[in-house]
């Protein structure tokens, strides 16, 4: 058996939060389309909302503490990213942008990515493709074509295998699952590859 690593990027505020609900949902129906390929996954979850005060103090002071760095190194070595947040103003959280801000530029650079949001009412779904689809582009990263929106209607009632929600999931994670088999397994990192330059940690 192969084996991918898949890390889920949940930028829900509360606690339970519909936007982490959505996420494993997303996580489920990945992992399941990668063992019917015979694959063994590896999955981290990197709930923001636990590293919102070191996001901050990373972009004022361009060092991550180290629960943040963990959580950051999980996102750039996985083979593949599910991303969600809530959307707010018809667009993605303020937290969830600044969370991606103090990645380095280049670390998305080929990875595929499967979109998800969660609103409070069906007019949001479009910040899927006028916001975060944009911005995954913009750090080259492979979005898969299914993004995934979830309403307050879309729990509950009619959720049941076959429902829009649930045919909309399966469809996202197969397109994510493909691209993560296609693609060459993420060799481990090597923390002593890309040391930082001295000068560099005295600010100079």
């Amino acid at each position: 058996m192969t084996e991918r690593t898949l890390t889920v990027v949940s930028a829900g505020l509360r606690q339970p939060s519909s936007t982490r609900l959505l996420a494993d949902r997303l996580a489920a129906a990945t992992v399941q389309a990668l063992q019917e390929q015979q694959v063994e996954v590896a999955e981290q979850v990197v709930e923001v909302r636990d590293h919102a005060h070191a996001v901050t103090d990373h972009l004022l002071t361009g060092f991550p503490s180290g629960d943040l760095q963990a959580a950051l190194d999980d996102v750039v070595r996985a083979d593949g990213l599910i991303v969600v947040s809530p959307i707010f103003s018809a667009s993605y959280s303020g937290l969830f942008k600044s969370f991606f801000d103090v990645l380095d530029p280049d670390s998305l650079t080929g990875k595929p990515v499967l979109l998800g949001a969660t609103g409070g009412t069906a007019r949001h779904s479009l910040a899927l493709e006028h916001a975060l689809r944009p911005m995954f582009s913009y750090l080259r990263a492979v979005v898969v074509p299914t993004a995934v929106y979830a309403a307050s209607e879309d729990w509950g009632v009619g959720e049941g295998s076959g429902s829009g929600l649930v045919s909309r999931i399966d469809r996202a994670a197969g397109e994510l699952a493909e691209l993560m088999v296609q693609r060459p397994a993420l060799a481990p990192a090597d923390p002593f590859a890309d040391p930082t330059p001295f000068a560099q940690l005295l600010g100079d």
